[in-house]
């Protein structure tokens, strides 16, 4: 009983705000069972068939315009097979990096995930804080807090899966640190990123932003090896070494660096990258005149709007996937509710997939700076173009003090 009463104590340290708070679990008494929670025998059979051991590390990807969060395992010949995907219940935003407090963004990017990391104790049934601002996000100046992967289904800038969903996904973070591994990546995209997502999406303002994490993406996606991640110069940078073991900092210019990729998967990204650029050709003859819009959140919600199991459960807010919400519109229509003009030049360079539409008078500025999104055309058929964002969800406020209970647990005496 006594050791009972400290545990609480001993994590009043560690309490977390926003998202989640250590000292929010609604069911204490149940949070043992959620952290020794075992993994279902299909799952443990899959791991024995594909060469994974149950301890071995892991990584975590998520796709948001598909709305999927993915776990990867290592097998025993050092490289990562797919184990488990889940559909995401509820993400906040749209597509793009998470740049400020409060804009309701959830974080793009990769994210070392530590032990610590891990968060029994939320109020959201379990939950896994991202880490963001990472290195990468701080050197760019980007603010934000206790941005977590947690169960409920209702999101402020987190990723927010069912109870059931969290409970396996919990479990497979700590089987992996229990067997050893000290950081768990979380590779966070806006979408798969191949020839035709990248073609797809290469008028949006965070494309160059996109362009960047593509390295990492295609070096995991061709070779099923985590990349090595660092940031210097304010840039994600993959499988580079310093030369002469200079120092990196995230935001200071890089040093001289050197690729650290062996030879036999620079072969097989090479073989990749000629193919990518024959999709990319071809995606772009596919896609030529015609623009794809990215929905707003009120139009991921207004898909799933009545799909909450409880009508009454204000806190289960699910949204519907980007890709389903989402449109295309002619050039023309974009160029006329963009720039209020047709007459801009457009221009496309295959050779690196850089994609503008400047304005006449500040050319590549559209791409380079954090514009707004683009509003749809008031001509366009917009199906729920007036639906309003939902108040604010208290499950996912940031920063706001939870409603007092009537009653509390006998160790939470403040």
């Amino acid at each position: 009983m006594r050791l009972r009463m400290i545990a609480p104590i001993v994590f009043a340290g560690l309490a977390l705000t926003g998202c989640n708070s250590f000292f929010d679990s609604t069911d204490f008494a149940t949070v043992q069972d959620k952290m020794n929670y075992a993994l279902p025998s299909p799952v443990v059979a899959r791991m024995t068939a594909k060469n994974m051991d149950k301890y071995a590390p892991i990584t975590i990807r998520i796709f948001k315009e598909e709305g999927i969060l993915e776990i990867w395992k290592q097998k025993r010949d050092g490289t990562y097979g797919e184990l488990e995907s889940y559909e995401i219940c509820a993400w906040s935003g749209s597509l793009g990096p998470k740049k400020k407090e409060g804009d309701r963004q959830a974080p793009e990017g990769f994210y070392p995930l530590s032990q610590g990391l891990l968060n029994p104790y939320s109020q959201y049934f379990l939950a896994i804080n991202t880490g963001y601002p990472n290195r990468y996000d701080r050197a760019n100046q980007f603010t934000g807090s206790d941005l977590m992967i947690h169960g409920a289904c209702s999101s402020r800038g987190c990723y927010s899966m069912t109870d059931e969903q969290i409970l396996e996904i919990f479990a497979f973070a700590r089987d992996a640190f229990k067997g050893g591994q000290q950081s768990i990546m979380l590779q966070a995209y806006p979408f798969r990123m191949t020839a035709e997502n990248m073609a797809r999406h290469r008028y949006n303002d965070n494309y160059p932003f996109w362009q960047m994490l593509k390295e990492g993406y295609d070096y995991f996606d061709v070779t099923h090896v985590v990349p090595d991640v660092d940031v210097c110069g304010g840039r994600y940078v993959f499988n580079k070494d310093p030369v002469n073991g200079a120092a990196i900092a995230s935001d200071q210019s890089c040093p001289v660096m050197t690729s650290n990729v062996p030879a036999s998967q620079v072969a097989l990204l090479t073989e990749y990258k000629s193919k990518y650029m024959t999709d990319f050709d071809k995606a772009l003859s596919k896609d030529d005149g015609r623009v794809w819009i990215d929905p707003t959140e009120a139009e991921r919600k207004a898909l799933v709007a009545d799909t909450r199991p409880d009508p009454m459960d204000a806190l289960y807010q699910p949204t519907g996937p980007s890709l389903e919400a989402g449109r295309f519109v002619s050039l023309e229509q974009y160029r006329i509710a963009k720039y209020g003009a047709v007459d801009v030049p457009d221009t496309i360079d295959t050779a690196t997939q850089t994609a503008a539409i400047p304005p006449a008078s500040d050319a590549g500025a559209a791409v380079a700076s954090a514009a707004q999104p683009v509003p749809a055309p008031a001509d366009l058929p917009v199906a729920v173009a007036d639906v309003p964002i939902p108040e604010r969800s208290p499950i996912t406020a940031y920063a706001e003090p939870e409603p007092v209970k009537e009653s509390k647990p006998f160790w939470k005496f403040w």
